[in-house]
C-alpha cells in the first residue's frame, strides 16, 4: 500500500466502525430477554404514573415550541455577523438589514395571528 496521509484516517475509521459494531451487537447476543411487569411500565423520573395521558397536547404547545426554535436560531445568527462586521463592510451590513427585515416581517405576522399570546 503506498504511503498516503489518508491511511491514518482510514485506519481510524475502520477501528471506530469495528468498535461501534461490537458495542451495538454483543450485548444483544449475550443478554436474556426477561420482561417483567415493572420493566414494561412507563418510567416517569422515578415517580409512578398517577393517571393515563389525558389526550393529545394542544397544537398551540407545538406552535410555541416551533416559533421558539425558529426565532432562537435566527437570533443566534447575529453573533457571527457582529464578530465579522468590519470584514464584511457595507455588503454585510446590507445583507443583515435584509435579514432583519425578513425576520421582522415573520415576527409581525406571527404576532398579528396571535401566535405569541399565551392562553
Amino acid at each position: 500500500m503506498p504511503e498516503s496521509p489518508w491511511n491514518a484516517v482510514l485506519i481510524y475509521f475502520v477501528v471506530a466502525l469495528v468498535v461501534a459494531s461490537i458495542i451495538a451487537v454483543v450485548p444483544g447476543i449475550f443478554t436474556k430477554k426477561r420482561p417483567t411487569a415493572d420493566k414494561l411500565e412507563p418510567y416517569e423520573c422515578g415517580v409512578p404514573p398517577t393517571s393515563a395521558l389525558l389526550g393529545r397536547f394542544p397544537v398551540r404547545f407545538y406552535l410555541v415550541a416551533m416559533l421558539f426554535v425558529v426565532f432562537d436560531v435566527e437570533a443566534a445568527s447575529f453573533y457571527p455577523w457582529a464578530v465579522k462586521l468590519r470584514d464584511l463592510g457595507a455588503f454585510g451590513l446590507l445583507e443583515m438589514v435584509a435579514f432583519i427585515v425578513v425576520l421582522g416581517i415573520g415576527y409581525a405576522y406571527v404576532w398579528k395571528k396571535g401566535g405569541l399570546t399565551w392562553r
